[in-house]
């Protein structure tokens, strides 16, 4: 149909294919902590925020979990909490009055029942329930390498960044090691737990990268910032997460 005749009034993108692009969001199934007995889950905006960068880019996400099934996210995470930790996030405000969108947490699909070859980019998303579930979870290293070994972007930011620390690649090594990468920075795991008055995450995203080669850096406390390594991309905690779904999208192109 024309654009003369097209009923099609929503935002116009370049893209260099008339077919259907596709990108997979990961986030955490929910889980209770350890070190606080906090019910945990995937941190909202970490989802929201790189949803909607993609969808208005013009490529189709599909959510998925590493076990499949219902979501959720960190209550701090819910701008309608009322603590009100996240109230100026309208985009997730917008994504969870939206019952189409908020549908998509109900039934996620698993890793395993995905045909990876169909996207483009895999993005992990962090969260609180990353740190307890993402570190030693085989089909999240699979998936990971999936798309490395296709030569695809793998992205991740935040605690979601603990699914990369023990991910080795077919030759046995680190896929971090003598990478440049972020993640959730000591000094705010320090700020975190001098507000909740508990240590409350069992171990640190920035230790565990140096200590399997990685070369962390950071931009400062709670700063957004990401940086790619050649298909690697990272993002050091939420306030991340839009820089790093732009640094998806460009160097992925459209």
């Amino acid at each position: 149909m024309s654009d003369a005749t097209s009923t099609d009034h929503r935002m116009r993108t370049d893209s260099r294919t008339d077919r259907v692009r596709e990108i997979l969001i990961v986030v955490a199934n929910p889980t209770v902590s350890s070190t606080t007995n906090w019910p945990v889950g995937f941190w909202g905006a970490e989802l929201t925020h790189p949803y909607y960068e993609l969808s208005e880019a013009g490529f189709r996400v599909t959510i998925a979990s590493p076990s499949g099934g219902r979501v959720e996210m960190d209550g701090l995470s819910d701008p309608r909490d009322p603590s009100r930790w996240s109230a100026e996030d309208l985009i997730t405000m917008g994504f969870v009055n939206t019952p189409e969108l908020v549908g998509l947490l109900e039934e996620t699909p698993s890793l395993d029942s995905l045909d990876l070859s169909r996207f483009e980019a895999v993005l992990i998303a962090g969260g609180q329930a990353p740190m307890f579930t993402y570190r030693d979870n085989k089909s999240l290293h699979h998936t990971i390498r999936a798309f490395w070994d296709a030569e695809k972007i793998v992205a991740a930011y935040c605690h979601g960044v603990a699914a990369l620390v023990d991910c080795d690649l077919e030759d046995g090594s680190a896929l971090v090691a003598g990478r440049t990468v972020t993640g959730y920075a000591n000094v705010e795991e320090d700020f975190v737990d001098r507000v909740a008055g508990v240590q409350v995450t069992p171990w640190r995203v920035e230790d565990a990268l140096r200590e399997r080669g990685a070369n962390y850096i950071g931009g400062g406390l709670f700063k957004a910032f990401a940086v790619r390594d050649g298909r690697l991309i990272t993002g050091q905690q939420q306030y991340s997460s839009r820089k790093v779904a732009q640094a998806v999208i460009a160097a992925i192109g459209v």
